[in-house]
C-alpha cells in the first residue's frame, strides 16, 4: 500500500540515509541499480542527490531522460537489492531476472518498484560539473510515496514492524531498528 507523500516533508524519506534503488527510463529500456549514497539536499523545492557511476546502464538512462527514481527497499527486497547491485542493465532485464513488481509513478517515466516502503520521483537539475567530476546528481521531488504502515503524518512510524534497509558492505545490512520518543517543545 502506499500514499502520496506532502513533498515539503519528502526530505524525511531519505534523512536516516537508507539504501535505495535507483530506477531509470528511457525510450522503451528501463533499469535498476542499487545505491549507497543518497540524501536530501534542499526543501523548496525539495532536492535529493544521488551518487550514479558513469560507466552504468543507469546512468545512461537518467542522462537520456532527465529523471529517475529513488526507492526505499525493506528487509524483504535485501537479497534482490544485492543482486541488482551486482549486475549491469546492458546484460539484461533485471527487473524479470529478479522478480522485482513494478508500478508506474504519477510524474516521470521510470517504474517504481513494488514491496519497498517509500518512493521519490525526481527531475534531474543538470550540474554537469557534479555529473562529470563527483558521479553526483542532483533531483527535484515532483512525486514522493510511502507505505502508511511505517511512514505517515509526514514521519517515520517508530514501532512499525518493518523498516528501512542500510548497506554496510559484504552483502551485510542494517536493518531501521526500533524507535523512540524524547520531549520536544
Amino acid at each position: 500500500m502506499r500514499q502520496p507523500v506532502d513533498l515539503a516533508k519528502s526530505y524525511r524519506l531519505l534523512n536516516h540515509g537508507p539504501t535505495v534503488l535507483v530506477t531509470s527510463a528511457h525510450a522503451g529500456a528501463s533499469n535498476v541499480m542499487a545505491a549507497a549514497w543518497s540524501m536530501p539536499l534542499d526543501f523548496d523545492p525539495p532536492k535529493v542527490t544521488v551518487v550514479i557511476d558513469r560507466t552504468t546502464y543507469t546512468r545512461a538512462l537518467v542522462e537520456a531522460s532527465g529523471e529517475f527514481a529513488l526507492n526505499i527497499p525493506s528487509r524483504k527486497l535485501a537479497q534482490a537489492t544485492v543482486d541488482v547491485g551486482s549486475r549491469s542493465g546492458r546484460e539484461g532485464d533485471k527487473f524479470a531476472q529478479y522478480g522485482l513488481a513494478t508500478f508506474q509513478g504519477s510524474q516521470i517515466a521510470a517504474p517504481l518498484i513494488e514491496d519497498c516502503v517509500g518512493w521519490l520521483e525526481c527531475r534531474v537539475i543538470p550540474e554537469r560539473h557534479n555529473q562529470d567530476r563527483y558521479d553526483l546528481f542532483i533531483g527535484e521531488v515532483v512525486a514522493a510515496w510511502a507505505d502508511p504502515a511505517i511512514f505517515r503524518d509526514g514521519r517515520w512510524v517508530p514501532d512499525a514492524d518493518v523498516g528501512s534497509i542500510h548497506y554496510i558492505a559484504g552483502g551485510a545490512f542494517f536493518e531501521t531498528g526500533k524507535g523512540f520518543h524524547v520531549e520536544t517543545d
